[in-house]
């Protein structure tokens, strides 16, 4: 029985999307030669099918790489919610005009997926095996020997290789097939021209980078960069000048925002807060907060204060200030409180938690206005130091010095006019003392006035020394702050001693406080201040250990000690010392007598 042609055997349908007159004109052309092998066969066989091929997509399965959870996952998932209307309709439009067009073969094998899913999913086939990547056994297969940056573009006709530039480190062909997740093809197009719809010409002069970007990319993670390319005054410009943006801050910004990953350092923290608050990508913000906080240190606690107060991040700016009240003395010292802005200086000087004794605080700020001086070209003058400095030397706390501190110091300065000193100098020497114009209220973790405990009743002669401490233990039942220490001078005129003072934790043997300096007597039996770097917090009954070691002439000493010393504080109160025998090397130190003489100290 003679059988009739049917569409199946000389004309095969017409795949959808597709009309008659574009079948015929496929049917005219001439067919591909395939070697008998059943792979080469299945991929010719392909175009009858109203499938893509892949067994994944045909059971209505997921991809692995498709379940990618994290935060640039979750921008994507959102915002193809927002816009799902619209990627459907276009989707369909751009799968019917491409088919009816260009006659891709294959364009049309999945009605169910959009042509980019399709697409994807022949990139994966084709490099699933090395048979179908042999010219031999598969026609659509890429020969071997392409030089590198080669693409193809699908046509009825035998493919036609096309090189495309990658010195601009563009992506080669098919670099989606190895890539798992969204992650990874986001860094893959990061910084490159793959793809790329928008330039940015970051910094000024000759230090102006051109970096390639995508709209969608940074639209989905920065509202700024939403508006500028999809608001109602969206940019047109192709090219955009960011010249306040330095940039490696700006790669860090979009690397953040590609990858989720924080590149920052020391050097590019600062630049990079700003940027990430320019664009309101409070994330990276927190990221470069959590640095600098894990950063601060004595050293940079002013410099970041200052950056800190620019950039309105109030809770850098309370860490910061911590850190300075904690040590403050150290802090003072550091190239960064020279370089700090008036108001900063004013923010540190009204502070009540400051650990710094009043006359160092004052030679700090004298500091300040020296340096301040030089930035605006002011000759070095008291008048002018006194011009910068302004209301911060009003600030400053001169009734908590002791006489000494201000005859020594502050008097001699200049910076304060001469009714101004002889109103203090009364301050300190009448009753009842008169105003001034200067607080007088003692910083609350130094508080009141200081305070001197004199453990001896009588002085002698003739003491020396051959490189061996001298120690004494002792505790408290207060706690308090110990500043200095008084020890005795020569016996034989004015002199000039080195010394090395310390307290030590007796059950730890930590050392809380330290300096290594000299100190200059006159061969009177008085006392003379050796003060720390920085104030020691002495808790109550807890056993520490004064030390300190001296280079110098013979001395006086201390006789008929006292075990137990008491000082009255103000408001009735009171702190008891209590001395111990400090076993070792002591250079003969004792409870009896001695030296380190006076404990001086503030509550």
């Amino acid at each position: 029985m003679a059988s009739s042609s049917s569409p199946s055997d000389d004309h095969p349908p017409p795949l959808p999307g597709q009309d008659a007159d574009s079948q015929e004109e496929r049917d005219s052309s001439p067919e591909v030669e395939v070697p008998p092998h059943p792979i080469g066969e299945a991929l010719v066989n392909r175009r009858n099918r109203d499938d893509c091929g892949n067994p994944e997509h045909r059971q209505g399965m997921k991809c692995d790489h498709q379940d990618d959870q994290g935060p640039v996952n979750e921008r994507l998932n959102r915002s193809s919610q927002a816009r799902s209307s619209y990627r459907m309709s276009s989707s369909s439009t751009s799968s019917s005009s491409s088919s009816s067009s260009q006659g891709e073969p294959y364009a049309s094998c999945e009605p169910s997926l959009p042509v980019s899913s399709r697409a994807s999913n022949q990139a994966q086939n084709l490099s699933s095996t090395s048979l179908l990547s042999n010219p031999r056994t598969n026609p659509l297969a890429l020969p071997s020997n392409l030089p590198c940056g080669t693409t193809y573009q699908t046509r009825n006709d035998a493919p036609r290789p096309t090189t495309s530039s990658s010195a601009s480190g563009e992506a080669l062909f098919n670099w989606q097939a190895s890539k798992c997740c969204v992650k990874e093809r986001l860094s893959a197009i990061f910084n490159r021209e793959t793809l790329a719809d928008v330039h940015f010409l970051v910094g000024r002069a000759e230090h102006v980078m051109r970096i390639p970007g995508h709209k969608f990319v940074l639209s989905i993670g920065s509202a700024v960069f939403d508006a500028m390319f999809n608001g109602k005054m969206a940019t047109q410009e192709t090219e955009i000048a960011l010249p306040d943006i330095e940039p490696a801050a700006f790669l860090s910004l979009l690397k953040f925002l590609y990858t989720d990953e924080v590149h920052i350092g020391p050097e590019t923290v600062m630049t990079t807060l700003y940027t990430a608050k320019k664009y309101a990508v409070p994330a990276l913000e927190n990221q470069c907060v959590d640095f600098l906080k894990q950063n601060l240190s004595s050293d940079n606690a002013f410099m970041l204060l200052t950056q800190a107060r620019l950039f309105d991040e109030s809770a850098l700016a309370q860490t910061c200030l911590e850190s300075i009240d904690k040590n403050t003395v150290g802090a003072s010292e550091a190239e960064g409180f020279l370089e700090i802005d008036h108001d900063t200086l004013c923010a540190v000087l009204e502070r009540d938690t400051l650990r710094i004794r009043e006359v160092v605080l004052f030679n700090a700020v004298v500091r300040w206005a020296e340096s301040e001086c030089l930035r605006q070209g002011l000759p070095n003058t008291p008048h002018n130091q006194r011009a910068v400095l302004g209301r911060a030397l009003f600030f400053i706390r001169f009734p908590l010095m002791n006489i000494e501190e201000f005859a020594s110091e502050v008097a001699q300065s200049g910076l304060l006019t001469d009714r101004e000193v002889v109103n203090l100098f009364l301050y300190f020497t009448v009753n009842p003392k008169p105003s001034v114009e200067f607080p007088d209220v003692p910083r609350s973790s130094i508080t009141g006035k200081e305070h001197v405990m004199q453990r001896f009743s009588k002085t002698e002669s003739r003491w020396g020394y051959s490189g061996t401490s001298d120690r004494i233990r002792f505790s408290v039942d207060r706690k308090i702050f110990l500043v200095a220490f008084g020890l005795y001078g020569s016996i034989h005129g004015p002199s000039t001693y080195d010394v090395s003072i310390q307290v030590i934790q007796t059950g730890s043997g930590k050392v809380l406080g330290t300096n290594e300096t000299s100190f200059a007597c006159d061969g009177t039996s008085h006392t003379f201040r050796v003060t720390f770097k920085h104030p020691v917090e002495i808790q109550p009954n807890t056993n520490y250990t004064a030390s300190a070691t001296l280079k110098g002439p013979d001395s006086h000493y201390g006789t008929e000690g006292r075990r137990k010393a008491v000082v009255d504080l103000q408001g009735g109160k009171r702190v008891t010392f209590q001395f111990q025998y400090a076993a070792g090397c002591n250079n003969g130190t004792s409870v009896e007598d001695g030296q380190i003489p006076e404990f001086i100290f503030y509550t």
